[in-house]
């Protein structure tokens, strides 16, 4: 009897423990799950907190602007009737201060099929229109095809804002249209954050240049001209930049890509080599989905070992305890 209570009491345990492990790891299969999906959420905060931090950064420097844009509005010319940019001095809101039209940059992307021969033709064409509508070509390439003739290949062109509806409906007319991209960047704050920083800059500048003049010390006039110098080179970086996407603004970029119609050709896989390779992609995969489901099965796989064992010996000491009262009986 001690020995079926201490029989039995060991396959609860392990039964247990069996029961404590699975739960263990599917336990530990969610919180990786969680893990993995844990950095968008953190990014999502981090994000949300610097958004945060730039916004208030924005208000202090936008302040600091205000008040730098008070003190030279009087020194401002007289309005000269500029859409663009113009400065009221009757107001002290920084909006109402600097106003500045809507700044647009756009982009195009076109695709088109050509004729069978007819790409040269087309391409030649696409390029001329830059010339017709006061652009130019940024860059093309030309691709051959297996005979050596160009067949396909693709022009940038810089066009004329004002042209860009036209010079896209030019390029549909010329060949069948497999896909048309438009995208339009509005960048009219961070141009109204340059000049508002321009506008500060000069501030400091004229004060710096003005220290520079009473210094006495030549101590203090190093002291002065490097903060000068870094101010300059904050000028020169921003005005820069408003350079940059004024021609961004004032040229579209259209690109175009041409090509003429495939040619269908026969597979070479269909002989001997074709079927091992088709087999030997087949057999990759399988094995790949049978390693999967055997990593997802583990668990539950290792659960029914161990129940298995305990009912292959408890089954296996029943026939010792029938063979041991058989082999008395017979002594008897």
């Amino acid at each position: 009897m001690k020995s079926r209570f201490s029989k039995l009491m060991l396959c609860m345990v392990s039964i247990i423990a069996v029961i404590s492990f699975a739960i263990s790891g599917c336990s530990m299969a969610r919180s990786a799950i969680n893990y993995e999906e844990a950095p968008g959420d953190m990014a999502a905060a981090e994000y949300d907190r610097a958004a945060g931090e730039y916004k208030s950064g924005y208000d202090e420097s936008q302040a600091y602007t205000e008040e730098a844009v008070a003190t030279t509005v009087a020194e401002a010319p007289a309005g000269d009737g500029s859409s663009e940019l113009y400065t009221d001095a009757g107001s002290s809101d920084a909006g109402t201060i600097m106003a500045i039209s809507t700044k647009l940059i756009k982009n195009g992307y076109i695709q088109i099929e050509v004729a069978k021969g007819k790409f040269q033709e087309i391409f030649f064409e696409v390029s001329s229109l830059a010339e017709k509508y006061n652009g130019y070509v940024s860059s093309s390439q030309s691709y051959s095809d297996s005979e050596g003739k160009l067949t396909s290949g693709s022009v940038i062109l810089r066009i004329d804002k004002q042209h860009f509806d036209a010079v896209i409906n030019k390029i549909k007319e010329m060949g069948n249209v497999k896909s048309v991209n438009i995208y339009v960047q509005d960048v009219t704050q961070e141009y109204v954050d340059n000049e508002s920083r321009l506008t500060n800059l000069g501030v400091q500048q004229k004060r710096l240049q003005e220290l520079m003049e009473q210094s006495v010390t030549v101590k203090d006039s190093i002291e002065v001209q490097r903060e000068l110098s870094n101010v300059e080179g904050q000028i020169e970086i921003i005005k820069g930049r408003q350079n940059y996407l004024d021609n961004l603004i004032a040229y579209s970029t259209v690109e175009v890509y041409i090509s003429e119609p495939v040619a269908i050709t026969e597979t070479t896989d269909d002989g001997f080599i074709g079927a091992v390779r088709r087999g030997a992609r087949g057999a990759l995969t399988a094995l790949r989905v049978i390693t999967m489901v055997l990593i997802a099965a583990s668990p539950l796989l290792v659960l029914g070992a161990i129940i298995g064992i305990i009912i292959w010996l408890s089954v296996r000491a029943k026939r010792r305890r029938r063979a041991r009262k058989e082999l008395m009986k017979e002594n008897k």
